[in-house]
Formats: C-alpha cells, structure tokens, sequence
C-alpha cells in the first residue's frame, strides 16, 4: 500500500473547498454554485453498430464470462461498469477482475452504480495494480482503503443522477458493461422483476447499456424470445452469458432497510411527520421520497397514519421501494410509486403485479444535464447524513474523522425537492452529529431546509415561509447553533479534528459534473 501519492495543484472552488485540479490526469471543473454549471456540445454515443455483425438467429450466447470478456477485447486500462441492483448479495463483479487477475489484464478503472461490503475481495486487485482506481461509491472496506491512500488512482464519487450524466456526456467512457440480469432472452433484452433471483428493476444499468463500447448481459434464468417486460433492450447487447446464479435477492435487504426501535429515533421520524403536517404540506395531491433507512422508512409509517387521518392521498411517491410504500400504492394512498431501486422482497413482488408501480431510471429521476427531472417536483424529501453544520451543509460519505466509508446515492440529486429535511440523531457513539463545518461538503446549505433531531428541529433561515408555517404548533423549533451547543455539552466538546494527510484519494462530484469537495488521506 503506497504510503504517499504524487503531489498534484490544488484550487479553490466557490464554496472554499481545496480540490485538486487534475485527477487521474484529467482536468477538472471546479464546483461553481447550484446551477452554475451548463453543459456545452452533444451527448457521448457509442460505436456505431451492424446488424450484419451479429446473429440472424438472435442468439448472442458466450460460453462463459471468460469468453465473453475475451471477445470484448478486454485489455489494459479499460472501464468496466456493473450495476448494484443486488446490493450485498451482488455474484458477478468480484469474478469479472478474478478473471482479469487470470488473464494478466492491468490498471482497470471500475465504474460500479454503487458498491457493498461483498466486494471486499476487490481490495487484492486494487493491492496487485489489476484495478487502478473506482468511479462510483466506495462503501465500507473499499472506502477503508481508498481513505488510506491504498489505491493507486483517485476516487471519484458520484451521485446516481452524476453517474448517468457523466456516461451520457463522454466524461466516464465505459469500454465492457457487465450487466447482472435475473431474467434475460438470448438476443439481451433482460428484466429484474422475476426470476429465481430477481431484484426489482435495473435502472441503474441503463446508461451502461446504451452508451458502453461493449454490452454483456450476465443471468442465471435464461427465458424464451422475447423476454418480457424488458428493462434493458437487446439491441444494446453485444453478449448474453448464463451462470448458476447471478445474485442473492434476500440481500437486497440490508441492515439500512429495517424500521427503527430507538426511542430517540422514533422521536425523529415523528417530528418529521409533524413537521411535513403542520406545515402544510401534507395536502391533497402532494409528493413525497424517503429513503431505506430506520428514520425514513418510520417517518413512512407515521406519515402514513397522518394520511389516513387527514383523508389525503399523494399523486405520487418515489422509491426506493419498500413494503411499506408497496403498501400506500395497494391501499390506495397514491396512484403511482415511481421506483429508483427496490429494496426489498415486497417490492419486487409489486413493480412484478402492479401496473403502477414503474420502474424509472436515473434518467428519468436525477440527471442533471436532462430536460428536467422527477427531483425537482417532489413537495418534500427525508434524507439522512453522517454530518449538517450550522450553515446547514452536509456530508453523507465521510464522518468526522475523515474515513471514506459510504457513497452519495440518489443523495445529492434529492436536494432539489421543494422541501428537504434531514431527519438525524444529534450524535452517534458520543460523536456530534452537528457540526461547525462538515468534514465532507456532499451537499451545499441553500438546498437544505430543514434539520430534524431528538433534540429539536432547526430551519434554514432562508425558508421563511416555512418558519412562519410552523408557528404555535407546538412542534420543537431550534435555533441549529443551539442544539450543536447542546449536543457538544452533552458530548464533552466538539468531534476531534482529524488527521489527514496533502495527498487526495478522492473527488466528490456534483450533480452537474463539476468537483464540489474532495477527501484527503487519513494518517
């Protein structure tokens, strides 16, 4: 593991963050402010492709991976991109670089739609050279090691909407997608709704299929022609291979996934749901998004109850869905449930059965550099955060000491719902969760309107409308210094700051493509 990297020029960008000006020797753009940036030219296309090349009878089918990744033309320094729809119970990246490993192939850049502690075995290859470094997020082990400067690249985290405008803009060129398919036909139109091993939808793989040099659907449940409905089109596929088993369903469910039993984080979520009640905005033909964390999914549940009581229903909800989303869409509380990923077994019974629950796409959703999205229409989003500091700034991929261990998600690209609150313990394991200034800038003040914890709830000052809203409510209203100060009484002081090295091992992107921070190695 290199205990140094080489020295690159550092600039400041408009939200006085110190971020380098090459990486990986590209140049950057440096972050400008929330709709600064505009895009300039065309989208990135794909090689243009002859029908002459391919099969008369449809079939695409390899041998096997090995023979498939052969016939791409896998070499040195090529992209290649998988798609996280498995989430821990992903089968398929760790043998795409044990196969590379085998074929001597080098100074690979992988470019996963997120990554998960089964992928712990990817840190030999980051070690041996076989993975120069990772565009996407680095959870866990590979974040443990990206903060120690073990790769020999620098990391580049984006957020789900990022990621498909980084493809669609030629700015991440994946030579080989490797797409995990729990139902596919031999001409590679794949689904992820049935199947022995299906995982809900694969939208996080659709940019990979239609702008990657080279497509390669991997399944474990090979169906007739033509596979029905398809999420990815055949007509972007170069290769079909069949495994055993390309994923674990039951480990779409994570630990993240489960509803609280923390008194202080019910609390939470219940002030939270006051909070979207008593300000009005839970209304007839309102909009929400909450994510797969204990908080949200019991925000979910009182706002639920709320509903009922209140006799409302939303013109629509966005997931990642969970059973407790399946059921405000079989109960009739929405007409819609617009998924981004499933989360649970639930929900893929749901997107299989019910007509409106649709799979989307971080086309559809998040990107940026589109013509307009879904985020920007949601009434109200509740988010998490490792870190918010008075300025009402956040971090969602490093804590307080520096370490890299989570990765943006659809975080950053929720922040333009109309109202965004982040529903956070004041601390965890004695650490102040409010901060004077966030380690890690993921997500900039001015998009973030509220911050609820047991301790109280802060609004942004900049939201008076909301401020005035919520007056004689009853609800905990707190000024955000305030309860840092308490949190730091309660805590013996402020966290530690920590200890980090010159050297970046990390950029984290914004939605539009420019860098908004970067992460330092920890000593």
């Amino acid at each position: 593991m290199p205990e140094t990297k080489t020295a690159v020029a550092s600039v400041i960008n408009a939200a006085g963050r110190e971020i380098p000006e090459l990486v990986n020797d590209r140049a950057i753009v440096p972050y400008g402010g929330v709709g600064a940036h505009r895009p300039q030219g065309r989208k990135h296309g794909a090689r243009v492709a002859s029908a002459a090349d391919y099969p008369e009878s449809g079939d695409k089918r390899a041998a096997g991976l090995r023979e498939a990744l052969e016939k791409a033309g896998l070499r040195d320094g090529m992209v290649i991109s998988t798609h996280h729809h498995f989430r821990n119970g992903d089968l398929v990246a760790n043998q795409i670089f044990e196969l590379a490993a085998e074929m001597g192939v080098k100074n690979l850049v992988w470019a996963p739609s997120a990554s998960f502690p089964c992928h712990a075995p990817l840190v030999q290859h980051l070690e041996s050279g076989v993975i120069h470094h990772i565009e996407g997020s680095m959870n866990g082990p590979l974040g443990d090691f990206t903060s120690k400067g073990g790769m020999c690249g620098m990391g580049v985290l984006r957020s789900h909407g990022g990621r498909y405008q980084a493809i669609q803009d030629g700015e991440l060129v994946i030579d080989i997608a490797v797409i995990a398919a729990p139902a596919a036909d031999a001409f590679g139109n794949a689904t992820g709704d049935r199947g022995p091993s299906a995982c809900g939808l694969l939208g996080f793989a659709l940019a990979d299929s239609q702008y990657a040099e080279h497509v390669i659907v991997v399944t474990d449940n090979l169906v007739p022609f033509p596979c029905l409905p398809w999420q990815i089109q055949g007509n972007h596929v170069d290769q079909v291979v069949v495994v055993e088993r390309v994923g674990d369903p039951a480990q779409i469910v994570s630990g993240t996934t489960q509803v609280t039993k923390s008194p202080d984080r019910l609390l939470i979520a219940e002030n939270t749901a006051r909070f979207v009640r008593d300000a009005g905005i839970l209304r007839e033909g309102f909009s929400f998004q909450a994510g797969a964390g204990g908080i949200a999914l019991a925000f979910t549940l009182f706002l639920k109850d709320m509903m009922k009581e209140a006799g409302v229903s939303a013109s629509f909800v966005r997931g990642g869905s969970t059973k407790f989303l399946v059921e405000m869409l079989e109960e009739g509380l929405t007409p819609a449930l617009l998924d981004g990923q499933t989360f649970d077994l639930e929900g893929v019974r749901s997107m299989r059965e019910n007509p409106t629950h649709v799979n989307t796409s971080p086309f559809t959703s998040y990107n940026f550099h589109g013509k307009g999205n879904f985020a920007s229409m949601i009434d109200v989003v509740v988010l998490g955060a490792t870190e918010v500091d008075v300025d009402f700034n956040a971090n969602v991929v490093t804590h307080s000491d520096g370490k890299l261990l989570h990765g943006i998600g659809g975080w950053q690209n929720c922040l333009f719902g109309k109202c965004v609150i982040l529903a956070i313990p004041s601390f965890r394991d004695r650490i102040p969760v409010v901060v004077e200034k966030v380690t890690t800038l993921t997500g900039p003040g001015e998009l973030i309107d509220v911050v609820a914890t047991e301790r109280g709830i802060a609004i942004n000052p900049r939201r008076e409308d909301l401020i005035e809203a919520v007056k004689g409510t009853g609800l905990p209203i707190r000024d955000i210094r305030d309860i840092k100060a308490e949190i730091e009484h309660l805590c013996g002081g402020p966290p530690e700051t920590p200890e980090l090295g010159e050297e970046f091992v990390a950029t984290i992107k914004w939605v539009d493509g420019t860098v908004i921070d970067a992460v330092r190695r920890v000593r």
